[in-house]
């Protein structure tokens, strides 16, 4: 699924993906397809409040999803670690076209705000919210192997 992992989360991404504390969360964020920034740009950003803060915008319409059945799994006869989570569906989705997703990891899913998101990976969507039924199936969110 990812296309890049941010800068501030290469080497944390299964950490924060295995939700270690009390009150956390993984929240996929769908970015608009228009002003969207280069992977060589967002890559650098550290907060979802730096990941906006360009001329990226957050597509609000269809609105932010909580990932639920997030599993983290070493895989040790393909040397990888495999992030996965249930897929994501919207029922009725209309605004602007999606360009890509985020998924961000939320310290406390009751009190964040932007700039408590730590941004781990983006991954490509191209899809205009029409008001029909999508599902966005979430194969992996990220698989992460040691270089040979």
């Amino acid at each position: 699924m990812a296309d890049i992992v941010f800068n501030i989360a290469l080497g944390r991404v299964a950490y924060l993906a295995g939700l270690p504390a009390a009150n956390d969360g993984l929240v996929l964020i769908p970015l608009e397809s228009s002003g969207l920034e280069a992977d060589s740009v967002l890559r650098d950003k550290d907060t979802f409040a730096d990941v906006v803060a360009g001329s990226t915008n957050e597509q609000t319409t269809i609105g932010r999803k909580p990932l639920s059945g997030v599993t983290v799994t070493v895989n040790d006869t393909l040397d990888r670690v495999e992030i996965d989570a249930a897929d994501v569906s919207w029922t009725a989705p209309t605004g602007n076209a999606v360009g890509a997703v985020v998924v961000c990891y939320d310290p406390d899913v009751s009190t964040g705000t932007d700039a408590d998101l730590v941004p781990l990976v983006k991954a490509g969507l191209t899809w205009t919210p029409d008001g029909t039924a999508f599902t966005l199936s979430v194969a992996d969110i990220l698989r992460i192997s040691s270089a040979a």
